[in-house]
């Protein structure tokens, strides 16, 4: 059966995303393990590379530039549409003092736990008949996306726990507050999947971002291991809203989270 026959305009049969859930718990399952390998290799950041990373503390700075018009939001339909403006417009960064690479990790964790709360919205309204008629193949790859979000949050945690900060357990303040205004405009499945193919995007290019700018080689290991992650998410849910599922030939920067969108979280040590 076709998700578009139930009123909902997919792209994609229920076989199909079933399949392709499949797949993406398996590629999870083959790079979870390179996460926990990373995570295991972790003790502290040694002082040299705490001084790389506060002097190189703006590398995503440069990425403010590239929101507007990031392959993300770029692709994002009408549920994101005020995402585009909103996006670019960061708070200036307030986490002068904390290694550059806690404030990536603590970042990253941020979008992932966001993803959680996310996912879990649209489970809860699809629960309580507000998402129209949910096949049982959108759940189960909700479920899975966030499930899988969790354990990314766990992994950029650790980074930050084991340098003696407390784990970010909130989702992005800066991001949050679109997501949440556009969330509520959503009516349908579709919808849906356009914000998440937004927040997963932002997170691709974040971790690519990340993997050329953190310090210490099991922090880059952590980054390596989820970039493609989320870009399958981006293939899949491109896919469900009859989209060309990789319409870019390589992965992109564009959309990278700019290092100021941390500066609402609290850093603190544990």
């Amino acid at each position: 059966m076709s998700i578009h026959e139930n009123n909902n305009d997919m792209g994609i049969t229920e076989a199909e995303l079933t399949s392709l859930t499949a797949d993406m718990v398996d590629a999870h399952h083959e790079t979870y393990p390179k996460m926990r390998e990373s995570i295991s290799q972790w003790t502290e950041l040694e002082s040299a590379s705490i001084r790389r990373a506060v002097s190189r503390r703006g590398f995503l700075a440069t990425a403010s530039a590239m929101i507007a018009g990031g392959v993300a939001l770029a692709t994002a339909g009408p549920a994101a549409a005020s995402t585009r403006g909103a996006l670019a417009r960061v708070t200036p960064d307030s986490t002068a003092g904390v290694p550059l690479d806690v404030v990536v990790a603590g970042l990253a964790a941020s979008l992932e736990n966001l993803a959680v709360t996310t996912y879990g919205a649209a489970l809860s309204a699809a629960g309580a008949g507000k998402l129209g008629t949910v096949p049982a193949a959108i759940g189960t790859f909700a479920k899975t996306a966030m499930s899988q979000h969790a354990d990314h949050a766990a992994a950029w945690n650790s980074i930050i726990k084991q340098v003696g900060y407390k784990p970010i357990t909130a989702g992005n303040p800066v991001y949050a507050k679109v997501v949440d205004a556009d969330f509520a405009k959503v009516t349908n499945i579709a919808g849906v999947a356009e914000l998440a193919l937004t927040l997963e995007g932002i997170a691709a290019a974040t971790y690519l971002e990340a993997i050329k700018a953190l310090s210490t080689p099991s922090a880059i290991g952590i980054a390596a291991s989820i970039q493609p992650v989320e870009m399958q998410h981006v293939a899949i849910l491109n896919f469900v809203l009859g989209k060309y599922p990789v319409p870019d030939a390589f992965a992109s920067l564009a959309g990278a989270a700019p290092v100021s969108s941390a500066s609402g979280l609290a850093f603190a040590k544990s």
